[in-house]
């Protein structure tokens, strides 16, 4: 009762709130009512985690993070359409040299900042070197060695290896003024994007209105109010009618709201579980932390075989989701370069026959089985604040029992999951849009591969795959880098994680807001879902 007492007050005060906010953002008019009115306005509920700590900074992660989106109110070299093309934005043309280790940019001669200076390539090449150098990036640019403008309309980027995914990089990294970019951008910041910043109450909402100078197509919503909510605050807000769309989960995904529809996004905002390829007993040292590495049980190949083909995936996105999700295989499912062959049956009988196979069984009957004396005994870690993780991590328990894989799964904060990451399970969300995170994920000195999967021939793909000049040619490196017929991590091969499911990305949205067609959504439940706010209609 404590606790739905406390529940309850916590929703009223977010919700008056949200009414004080809202009722700030027109002359003391109902915001709701303002947009009805003038039909350019929308109000859209983000997260609380949504609002960015580093203000409007592509330097402290503005738009290039980890959960990465176009960053609104600056420009971008190139962009993607929805089928995942790169295309131009300030680009007029680019160009990479034969040796992969040069980008040239021809950009745009008509953009101005919204303080009237014009935007040159010094302001480019200003930018990714700003970024690289940042301490507070979360952007891969190591492989950038330096951005160099070589007159008003032309910037080369010049790497130190080939890496034609920086193209998607270059998506997301908002240009930023030289001549005012100081300490306070991020809180006053000047672009030359689709929008201005003209208001930002911490803790409480952000407003974006139209440039007037925009060099582009003039947006159709002239007015993007964000505010920040938690889920319960969000879900009241859609009930009074306050807010126009607002992020929810699968746990409310079956209520009807007069005036609303549920929308649903697809998004390659994947959840795994990564599994130590390699015996206990390792340490690995990454700045000033020694992790524990490796774990005996999985090190078993037979293991992580069994695991992929005995996850009910669909099971899974009908108990936890509520249907509101697709099946995961790859950390890039959807995207041109992901592998059909990670796809894998759930077949619960070829599971046993594997472990079987491989020396496994349960000698004493208590429906564990073991090797050599070692039982199939794990532990997985999750997020304690993610009540979607302790579902899954809950249901593929209960499914592995059915193969005698005895998993306790165990709720922590991030902080105290992290000494385990190379030694035990952790259920992690993944998903870019970026061949990037496959690279990531396993190559051998990738910073994400958990696994400690090393693999000379999946290497060789991985850098053939950065090596090609033309991003469509690349594909199919990338897809034998996960299995090639003999070798790679697909679940017939070394079976290097397990994938659940592409969580879908569910929205109350007023029934006559026309929301423009999105791109797969990337992993992080936030700003993703504005990327094309520029053309969203009233109807």
């Amino acid at each position: 009762m404590k606790k739905q007492m406390k529940r309850l007050l916590l929703t009223s005060l977010f919700a008056c709130l949200s009414l004080f906010v809202l009722a700030s953002c027109g002359n003391g008019e109902d915001a709701s009512q303002e947009q009805e009115n003038d039909g350019e306005t929308v109000i859209v509920a983000m997260n609380v985690e949504s609002e960015p700590a580093g203000g409007f900074d592509p330097a402290a992660n503005w738009g290039c993070a980890e959960h990465c989106h176009e960053p609104l109110i600056q420009s971008t070299l190139v962009t993607t359409d929805v089928d995942m093309n790169i295309v131009n934005d300030l680009a007029t043309e680019y160009s990479c040299s034969d040796d992969g280790l040069t980008w040239t940019f021809k950009i745009r001669d008509d953009v101005k900042f919204t303080d009237g200076e014009p935007l040159t390539a010094e302001d480019v090449a200003f930018s990714y070197n700003t970024i690289k150098d940042s301490p507070n990036s979360e952007m891969d640019l190591t492989m950038v060695e330096e951005a160099v403008a070589v007159d008003d309309t032309t910037v080369e980027i010049h790497l130190t290896k080939p890496y034609n995914a920086f193209l998607y990089s270059a998506a997301v990294i908002g240009i930023m003024p030289e001549h005012c970019y100081d300490e306070n951008y991020g809180e006053n910041p000047v672009g030359s994007g689709r929008y201005l910043m003209t208001q930002w109450d911490k803790g409480q909402q952000i407003i974006f209105e139209a440039n007037p100078d925009y060099y582009g197509e003039a947006p159709k919503m002239k007015k993007v109010i964000v505010v920040f909510m938690a889920e319960d605050a969000a879900l009241a807000a859609v009930k009074s009618g306050e807010v126009d769309i607002a992020y929810t989960f699968a746990t409310y995904s079956d209520q009807k709201i007069d005036g609303y529809e549920l929308l649903s996004m697809q998004s390659v905002d994947s959840r795994g579980i990564s599994l130590p390829t390699v015996a206990a007993g390792g340490t690995k040292t990454e700045g000033d932390t020694t992790y524990e590495v490796g774990n005996d049980v999985t090190a078993d190949l037979a293991i992580r075989q069994a695991m992929n083909y005995a996850v009910d995936r669909e099971t899974m996105i009908e108990n936890v989701l509520n249907g509101y999700g697709t099946a995961a295989y790859t950390v890039s499912d959807g995207m041109p370069w992901a592998s059909e062959d990670m796809k894998v049956e759930t077949d619960v009988e070829r599971a046993k026959q594997i472990l079987a196979d491989g020396g496994w069984e349960d000698t004493d009957g208590d429906g564990i089985i073991e090797k050599d004396g070692l039982k199939a005994e794990l532990t997985l870690y999750y997020s304690a604040s993610d009540s979607v993780r302790q579902a899954l991590a809950a249901e593929f328990s209960n499914q592995m029992k059915e193969i005698g894989i005895s998993i306790t799964y165990e709720g922590k904060s991030w902080d105290e999951i992290y000494p385990h990451q190379y030694s035990d399970l952790i259920l992690w969300g993944w998903g870019a849009n970026s061949p990037s995170e496959v690279y990531n994920l396993l190559y051998s000195t990738g910073w994400g591969n958990y696994s400690s999967y090393e693999n000379a021939t999946v290497d060789r793909y991985l850098d053939e795959a950065l090596a090609v000049p033309n991003l469509e040619d690349s594909y199919e490196f990338w897809k034998k880098a996960q299995w090639d017929g003999t070798e790679g991590v697909a679940p017939q091969g070394a079976a290097t994680w397990v994938w659940f499911a592409n969580v879908d990305h569910l929205y109350f949205a007023r029934e006559n807001l026309h929301v423009a067609e999105q791109k797969l959504h990337p992993h992080g439940h936030g700003w993703s879902l504005v990327n094309n706010v520029d053309q969203w209609t009233w109807e």
